[in-house]
């Protein structure tokens, strides 16, 4: 993770306008761009955890008493593969499967560990793990 941002972008970028980073906001915990999520990150620079869940169903409601941020979006895929980019790293090797081809997902994205990210970005230590994402996708209409 670097520079409070990340995204789920679908694998084949060739469609997508604007590409990760372009048009990133900043000051949302949840934005959408075609083909696109955009995630803010409470830390600068750290390891975050990051468990991604595909149902064909509704996906289960986690206590959001666990969480420090909620939010839910559309998301469309050509591909049904989505790359997972780092301001800092570019695009990560593991692709998520969502299907053999495309389609209309709803997502689910929560987080946690914000504050203690928050914290931790102003120390020079190796921050690892401290904040955590549960991205849960299932079909749109689901």
């Amino acid at each position: 993770m670097g520079y409070h941002a990340f995204a789920l972008q679908d694998s084949d970028d060739a469609f997508l306008d604007p590409e990760f980073p372009d048009a990133f906001d900043f000051g949302t915990f949840l934005s959408t761009h075609p083909g696109r999520l955009d995630i803010t990150s409470a830390g600068h620079t750290h390891t975050a955890s990051l468990t991604v869940e595909v149902w064909d169903g509704p996906a289960p409601v986690r206590d959001s008493a666990c969480w420090d941020e909620q939010a839910e979006a559309d998301f469309e895929s050509v591909s049904g593969q989505v790359a997972v980019w780092s301001m800092s790293l570019g695009r990560l090797d593991e692709l998520i499967r969502l299907a053999d081809s495309g389609g209309v997902w709803r997502v689910r994205v929560s987080s946690a560990g914000r504050a203690d990210a928050r914290a931790l970005a102003e120390s020079e230590e190796s921050v690892k793990g401290v904040e955590r994402y549960l991205v849960q996708f299932r079909p749109a209409g689901s």
